[in-house]
């Protein structure tokens, strides 16, 4: 089985912000694949079906954003799984601009909180990482502002673009590896008229 895990903020009043967009390519992927996230354990929502012929573990950390580690370390651990191939993160990411995705297979925190509670948690930085651009603040804008704040219209727009092929991007990952979805996918930018 592999692990899927997206992160953000639960809540109704963090459902749009940028800080979760790891959140919203897992309820797309979870839609277009017919799987529920009727299941909860390790402060996690999830959940569980086929993807592209895998066994896959779809999961929402509940936690809030800075202590994510704690629903990851605890699914690892109960599944037995090794991080550096069974599992994949997905984030946004203040450093690419909106439109663009980037896989690693490994890698720092960047700033991310999320994820350095995630490697923390794992004593590892050896694990798959999908990133959502989101960009990086303009003028007197703060970064809190920023993360937890809502997509534009406009941006509304190229998100729904970005998602779709994020959740294919973690279609390859489970069907095909973290070589060949970086091979596919990091060259991806949406289009931004203007």
């Amino acid at each position: 089985m592999k692990l899927v895990v997206g992160l953000g903020n639960p809540g109704r009043e963090y459902e749009e912000t940028r800080h979760n967009a790891g959140f919203l390519v897992l309820d797309y992927l979870a839609r277009s694949e017919g799987i529920a996230f009727k299941l909860s354990r390790f402060y996690a929502e999830l959940g569980r079906g086929q993807v592209s012929g895998a066994d896959v573990l779809l999961a929402k950390p509940l936690t809030y954003m800075n202590r994510s580690g704690l629903a990851v370390g605890g699914l690892v651990r109960w599944y037995k799984l090794d991080p550096s191939s069974e599992l994949l993160v997905i984030s946004d990411d203040l450093d690419l601009p909106l439109g663009r995705l980037r896989i690693r297979r490994q890698g720092s925190h960047g700033g991310h909180r999320g994820l350095l509670s995630v490697i923390e948690e794992l004593d590892s930085h050896e694990f798959a990482r999908l990133r959502i651009g989101i960009g990086r603040p303009a003028g007197a804008e703060s970064v809190i502002d920023k993360v937890l704040g809502s997509f534009t219209a406009a941006e509304g727009q190229i998100l729904d673009e970005v998602i779709a092929v994020a959740a294919d991007a973690v279609r390859t990952w489970l069907s095909a590896g973290t070589e060949e979805a970086m091979n596919r996918y990091n060259g991806f930018q949406v289009e931004i008229p203007g």
